[in-house]
């Protein structure tokens, strides 16, 4: 039986936060002990903010072609400079939409970067994605004596679909990517495209328990999944480039 467990007594993260021992804290306070197979997973929200990846919009000097991604978008042309800095390509602008080739591969709205829950007093400030979710992931994983797998989660429009559901941006201590080509199904038939995206489906399954808006529950731990297979970062999920059909 798979069980969520929501950590609920995190409380503001701040720029410097030792990430891991709040997270222990978490667990020790929910007397929630992680063993072998567990997954912990943690928002990419709270990994940004213990890493400081706070941008200064007041600061920020938009350029000619933020400025007309801006008019044609409707967004802050401020916010539009920060979205192209941790872009490598616009894939579309619209008004209202701007979704990006993230710097990591990730295709997501605004680069990922957010205002929402963010705990700015100004309202001048966004929250970038982290410089390597597979990295602090791993750092998280080692800190925590690699006792459980850590999945960064953050959350995911899908192409031809409404509505945005968690998905893994980190990885590490488990396979993030499960191929299963090759293997035989039920009628001794043998399996050609068949790949299971286990950090995603992970990520989804917590945000049943963290939500999205004003829940205030940045992590939970995963019992009772299974898996074989070597570990494999979060960087597996993301679909070559030679690959994109839609191009």
């Amino acid at each position: 039986m798979i069980e969520i467990l929501p950590l609920t007594d995190i409380g503001e993260v701040l720029p410097g936060s030792d990430l891991a021992a709040v997270l222990i804290a978490a667990l020790n306070e929910a007397r929630i002990e992680p063993t072998a197979g567990d997954v912990l997973v943690v928002t990419q929200k709270i990994v940004s903010k213990a890493e400081n990846r706070f941008a200064d919009l007041s600061a920020v000097v938009p350029g000619e072609r933020a400025v007309a991604l801006a008019k044609q978008t409707g967004k802050d042309p401020r916010l539009v400079e920060l979205v192209l800095s941790e872009s490598s390509e616009v894939l579309r602008s619209v008004p209202n939409v701007l979704i990006t080739r993230q710097r990591a591969g990730h295709v997501m709205a605004n680069a990922g970067i957010d205002r929402s829950n963010i705990g700015s007093a100004t309202g001048e400030q966004a929250l970038l994605l982290p410089e390597d979710s597979d990295a602090s992931a791993e750092r998280l994983w080692v800190s925590l004596g690699k006792r459980c797998a850590v999945v960064i989660s953050d959350s995911f429009g899908r192409p031809w679909r409404h509505g945005v559901v968690n998905v893994a941006i980190g990885v590490a201590g488990m396979p993030s990517l499960i191929d299963r080509r090759g293997d035989l199904d039920r009628d001794g038939r043998r399996l050609e495209v068949t790949q299971i995206a286990l950090g995603d489906m992970i990520a989804t399954a917590a945000g049943l328990a963290m939500g999205e808006g004003a829940e205030g529950v940045p992590a939970a731990l995963i019992r009772g999944v299974r898996w074989s297979g070597p570990n494999s970062p979060a960087s597996a999920l993301v679909r070559p480039l030679e690959e994109d059909l839609f191009r």
